[in-house]
């Protein structure tokens, strides 16, 4: 996972002031939430992982994009890890349990070749269904390209933008420099240890809502970090559901979206809750 380094790496460029600009800095805080909840958690998450929802194939497909450019694998690779997380959680094939100790859950898994994840037999018995699609089939040969042209959109759209606003070239070419490093890396960066977090955080500490048999736990602050998903237990309780949340309190920021997407038209077929919390 050399990604993981080089966006580590280059993240650092933030506390170098030159590469800082307020446009740039806000445009990583919304990214956090629309790329991270719009992206991971509704796509790759929710509609590709579980089909806990139904939408358009234009906008499932946009959302994909959205998930490609947080750098977190292609969606089938996603998609298989993911459901083989779930069919033996906390077990020794789980890729990432926190058995093996805390930073292994977190992103230690990601620097260890997995043979179980073998991309021809996790897609084989995972995401044979995803691989059905044309437009996922592209992303497998093309991810490389199609992440590396966010970076080209965000510093173009950044440089433009000041040229546009009668800055002189260094002033443009600075802050071009800052939209990309504020807007895709460390954003990047951020979502991928929110992400992490679920797997990490959220089978360590926290409480349960249910006996799932494994270490899932509703953890408050990832929860909060990542827009609803770290109620993890009730998430492993009923994997196919699209709402996490159980308590008043325990709010999903993700399925309050959906919810949005439903008003207008353009999700349905929504899976609720049937368990209730200790059942």
């Amino acid at each position: 996972m050399g990604a993981v380094g080089t966006y580590h790496l280059l993240a650092l460029l933030a506390f170098v002031p030159w590469f800082y600009s307020t446009s740039g800095a806000v445009l990583a805080f919304v990214g956090i939430y629309v790329y991270g909840a719009c992206g991971m958690n509704l796509c790759y998450h929710r509609l590709l992982t579980h089909r806990s929802f139904k939408c358009p194939l234009w906008l499932e497909h946009a959302f994909a994009i959205l998930a490609v450019w947080c750098v977190e694998d292609t969606p089938a690779r996603w998609v298989a890890t993911h459901r083989m997380h779930h069919h033996r959680s906390d077990e020794r094939p789980d890729p990432h349990s926190p058995l093996v100790n805390f930073f292994w859950s977190h992103m230690g898994w990601l620097f260890l070749e997995n043979t179980d994840l073998g991309r021809q037999v996790a897609y084989d018995r995972y995401a044979r269904d995803i691989l059905r699609d044309g437009f996922y089939r592209f992303i497998e040969r093309h991810v490389v390209w199609i992440t590396l042209i966010q970076s080209v959109i965000y510093y173009a759209i950044g440089f433009l933008i000041a040229l546009a606003l009668g800055r002189s070239l260094m002033a443009a070419v600075q802050f071009g420099a800052s939209i990309w490093l504020w807007g895709v890396v460390v954003r990047t960066v951020v979502v991928w240890h929110i992400t992490w977090s679920v797997n990490s955080l959220s089978h360590v500490f926290g409480y349960q809502n249910y006996d799932t048999g494994d270490h899932s736990r509703n953890n408050v602050l990832v929860a909060i970090l990542a827009s609803g998903e770290g109620w993890h237990n009730n998430h492993h309780a009923e994997p196919s559901c699209a709402c996490n949340q159980r308590h008043w309190w325990e709010i999903d920021l993700t399925y309050l979206l959906l919810r949005l997407f439903v008003l207008v038209g353009l999700a349905w077929d929504v899976q609720l809750p049937t368990r209730r919390p200790g059942a």
